[in-house]
């Protein structure tokens, strides 16, 4: 089975439809979706949605888009979430987390200090509960990287990887994955490509990031997890093997960056 390592299915893009849209991806081979939090209004929805659907598991966290509006009794409050957490077989992960210097209004200086110290915080509370994180490192790779290095959590995923060689190497032996996914299969995206075509494969997961990042046969519709097999097919035509073997690797992958979804694979 695939695993989609990072889905928002509890969007407002899927309405009411996000248990369907599971099931359907369970039904093409998808056994598990992680669905990461964006902000504290979204903690109970992720929540009871990773109840509610069989394949699916949860992340807790603020992302830095969300960052502007966000307190410090928002940090406060993910820390007790966690914890209080922990007991809760489908939460897996801090996520999703990070920087994100492409939109011009995070990118003003007091905005970049405040998702810094938003990222710095979150990364303590994943190294204190020994969990992974799922970051976004959107035009931000080094920047997450110094944090990274800095505060160690236990590893990762760096989310819809589109740095450099230097950059996902540098992530890797900080003992984070890569995530790949949507826009991998547009033949315009060189970079991304080469990376995933060279790449060591036991450094990769796949992701579809829906309703966001649809594959180049859908886009611009909204994307689905459904996705991720035909993703993964993508994958494997740019490595040049088998599709078995770029699902087991992948799958091998994603437990080990998220080691608390074993269990709900055994």
């Amino acid at each position: 089975m695939w695993i989609d390592t990072h889905c928002h299915l509890d969007a407002h893009e899927f309405g009411t439809a996000s248990a369907g849209v599971a099931r359907r991806a369970q039904a093409a081979g998808v056994g598990m979706i992680v669905i990461p939090a964006v902000a504290r209004d979204n903690f109970d929805v992720v929540q009871r949605l990773a109840a509610d659907v069989p394949n699916a598991s949860y992340a807790l966290g603020i992302h830095p888009i969300y960052v502007p509006r966000a307190t410090d009794d928002d940090l406060a409050e993910l820390r007790r979430r966690v914890e209080a957490s922990l007991g809760d077989p489908r939460f897996v992960a801090i996520g999703e987390i990070g920087l994100d210097f492409f939109i011009p209004l995070l990118c003003e200086p007091a905005m970049r200090d405040k998702q810094e110290r938003f990222l710095r915080e979150q990364l303590r509370i994943a190294r204190d509960f020994g969990l992974p994180v799922l970051t976004h490192v959107r035009r931000s790779q080094d920047q997450v990287l110094k944090h990274v290095r800095q505060i160690r959590p236990p590893g990762g995923i760096a989310h819809a990887f589109n740095g450099s060689f230097q950059q996902a190497r540098a992530f890797i032996d900080a003992g984070f994955h890569l995530g790949f996914g949507g826009a991998m299969t547009f033949t315009r995206a060189l970079q991304i490509r080469r990376l995933a075509a060279e790449l060591p494969l036991d450094a990769i997961v796949l992701e579809t990031d829906a309703p966001d990042i649809a594959p180049a046969w859908i886009h611009p519709a909204r994307n689905s997890p459904e996705q991720l097999p035909a993703i993964g097919a993508v994958l494997a035509e740019l490595r040049a093997v088998d599709v078995a073997a770029v699902r087991a690797a992948t799958r091998a992958n994603a437990l080990a960056a998220i080691p608390r979804l074993v269990p709900l694979l055994a």
